[in-house]
């Protein structure tokens, strides 16, 4: 073997170790115990905001409770206001409907003279004014300022209308001419019967839709007011009889001439529809007594006259005490028949025991036939099929 040889082979089995080979087998270590996991935070900005959300949702509640509240108080402030000026309205209409039953009472009194009816009528005016005054102070809510424009103006056509009224009976204290002082007077009447139309027109009835309007239904509704309920009251042959009433009542004369009657002309029991017979037995006027139990009473004026404040009783016999009811024909023309209705009556202890009804109706001035205005009726009251 030469020498080059034994180097080769010396380079063959020296040869070097490698790098894997030199390096130390390392044993793998445990990862050391760890501890509890931490939550996981939130980016930094995000609290803040959840904060301020909840921050602008409570003022939101705050401000929509607040409207809620205040829209509340106003509704209810509302309601007392419409409220508060309906019932001053009703105490107003309530005496000028007094004012007019007065004036009705003067101008069918018997015997009361021209000056005493005059200064009767200036009182009255003076008690309207009064009305006027009242509403002028009245503070009405804001969407019926128009018609309570219109109330006032009714109120005062009322005053002047009374007033009016006493002045045409003074200027015909000295007339001559029944028909033509009653002509005169019954012009100023009149104006009295127009106050009514106004209050109806241009009051209630334009009231009564704003209060539809407004959703205000619960106080009672708008008052109705008549200073002369019965327009007939007004005409110049109803004036003309007051005229000559009071001016015969001024001379000391007979203050009624000529034909004047009244006549009761049938009793019907009602809701029967039983027509009453006065010759008849009380099983022949058998009567279902209910809580709708009435009697409707026709009357006539068997005169030549118009007549006024014609009065109608009822009564029932009753022990201890009979059971009365009255009723008045405000006005009736001749040859006229008018219908009264007496309701509310009790006649609890009258259940199949025979009694009597009777109705009579009051004779008017200068009537000399009173034969025919009442009648008795033999009834019985049983509880019905």
């Amino acid at each position: 073997m030469t020498e080059r040889d034994s180097d080769i082979e010396f380079d063959f089995f020296d040869e070097p170790e490698t790098e894997e080979a030199s390096e130390r087998v390392r044993t793998p270590r445990r990862p050391p115990p760890r501890g509890p996991r931490r939550p996981v935070r939130p980016p930094q900005g995000l609290i803040p905001m959840l904060r301020l959300a909840g921050l602008i949702a409570f003022v939101i509640l705050a401000v929509v409770l607040l409207v809620v509240g205040i829209r509340g108080c106003a509704s209810s402030g509302k309601h007392a206001k419409y409220q508060g000026y309906i019932q001053n309205v009703r105490a107003i209409a309530r005496r000028s409907d007094q004012i007019g039953k007065d004036l009705n009472a003067a101008l069918s009194a018997t015997g009361i003279k021209e000056a005493d009816l005059e200064a009767k009528i200036n009182s009255l005016a003076a008690q309207e004014q009064q009305e006027v005054a009242q509403a002028v102070q009245l503070g009405p809510p804001g969407p019926l300022r128009v018609e309570h424009d219109h109330l006032i103006e009714v109120l005062k056509l009322r005053a002047s209308g009374l007033s009016r009224l006493a002045d045409a009976f003074n200027h015909t204290a000295t007339a001559r001419s029944a028909t033509t002082s009653g002509r005169l007077i019954a012009d100023q009447a009149r104006l009295l019967v127009a106050s009514d139309v106004n209050w109806d027109f241009y009051f209630k009835e334009p009231t009564q839709l704003e209060l539809q309007r407004q959703g205000i239904s619960d106080i009672g509704g708008v008052p109705d007011s008549s200073i002369i309920p019965n327009p007939d009251l007004a005409s110049t042959l109803a004036m003309t009889q007051v005229w000559r009433r009071v001016h015969g009542a001024a001379t000391g004369g007979s203050s009624v001439t000529g034909n004047h009657g009244s006549a009761l002309v049938s009793v019907t029991a009602l809701p029967d529809g039983k027509k009453l017979s006065a010759s008849g037995a009380a099983s022949d006027n058998q009567i279902t007594a209910s809580t709708d139990l009435a009697f409707r009473v026709v009357v006539s004026d068997s005169g030549d006259f118009q007549e006024f404040n014609v009065g109608v009783t009822l009564t029932i016999q009753k022990s201890p005490k009979p059971i009365v009811l009255r009723k008045k024909i405000d006005v009736i023309n001749a040859g006229e028949s008018k219908t009264v209705t007496f309701t509310n009556i009790d006649i609890n202890g009258l259940f199949g025991l025979p009694t009597t009804v009777k109705v009579a109706v009051e004779p008017v001035p200068g009537e000399k036939t009173t034969s025919n205005n009442s009648a008795d009726y033999k009834v019985i009251f049983s509880l019905g099929g």
